[in-house]
């Protein structure tokens, strides 16, 4: 029996296959799904095989296969590449995935990850949680695992690696000029368990330790600050433009009023002030290790 018969009787389908339905509202994602989808449905007549024949062939379920193939699903890495095998496409099915696995990330993160990549400084103010550029895939994925109504694990593994992405920002050359504030609540909270909460704080006092970072903690016995609103979010980029963003203000929507983003400034600014200056701030995460 050969691996392809072996694997004909687990076909996968939607019940494997949850939480990769295309965003109706996200209209770069559905035309490029829609392109794969049409390139695959040609390449497949074209050699004149039934969908149920390739479904079997590639290992899912003739129902997958007009799904994907009508741009209702988003085909999944092993999908294109065995699609290709199967095809004789010579690697050209299988290199759609670059375009593919953006359209998995949600829009709203897949448009805030292309600011994040485009600033030139990015300062932020968290008070209920770790912030997503500086969360470990484990503590994101605890967080995620948390919300209600309960995600489909497939969506909570979509949305950890969304998160987790956006993080290639550490990574630009030039870097840009970082500065987190954390309240400290945030880092006393043992969000997935001991072991997760330690690599954690790991993970921070790493980061904060990047020349071009500046990682602050605001501690709870601090006075009234802006913050206490919520959270605070300045983008600022090379042609001098800027966007930012605050719960407690401009109805939390996102702002590039220069007026606005003064004020937001003013806030974020008296926020640092307040807040433990970054060396003992780093020494305060130590201790915080050393004590879990």
């Amino acid at each position: 029996m050969t691996a392809v018969e072996a694997d004909a009787g687990r076909l996968k389908g939607e019940a494997d296959e949850p939480g990769w339905e295309v965003d109706p509202d996200d209209e770069w994602g559905v035309a490029v799904i829609a392109t794969v989808g049409r390139q695959l449905k040609l390449r497949r007549e074209a050699v004149g095989m039934r969908a149920a024949e390739f479904g079997t062939a590639v290992g899912y379920g003739e129902d997958m296969v007009y799904k994907i193939e009508g741009g209702k699903r988003i085909p999944r890495q092993d999908y294109l590449v065995r699609a290709d095998e199967v095809l004789g496409a010579g690697g050209l099915i299988a290199a759609t995935w670059e375009d593919v696995k953006r359209v998995r990330y949600p829009k709203r993160v897949r448009e805030l990850a292309k600011l994040e990549g485009q600033a030139v400084e990015i300062g932020v103010y968290e008070s209920i949680s770790i912030n997503g550029l500086l969360q470990t895939p484990d503590h994101a994925r605890a967080l995620f695992e948390s919300w209600q109504p309960a995600y489909a694990p497939d969506e909570v593994e979509r949305l950890v690696a969304a998160r987790t992405a956006r993080q290639s920002v550490f990574e630009r050359s030039p870097a840009p000029s970082l500065s987190f504030v954390q309240e400290e609540a945030t880092l006393r909270r043992p969000v997935g368990g001991t072991m997760v909460w330690r690599q954690q704080l790991e993970r921070l006092l790493e980061v904060g330790r990047l020349r071009n970072v500046r990682l602050q903690v605001m501690p709870t016995s601090s006075e009234a600050h802006p913050g206490l609103n919520g959270r605070i979010e300045v983008l600022k980029f090379g042609d001098g433009t800027a966007v930012g963003r605050s719960d407690g203000a401009f109805n939390g929507r996102p702002t590039t009023d220069p007026k606005q983003i003064r004020i937001l400034e003013l806030w974020y600014g008296t926020i640092r002030a307040q807040a433990l200056p970054p060396r003992e701030s780093l020494a305060f995460i130590e201790q915080l290790l050393g004590e879990t």
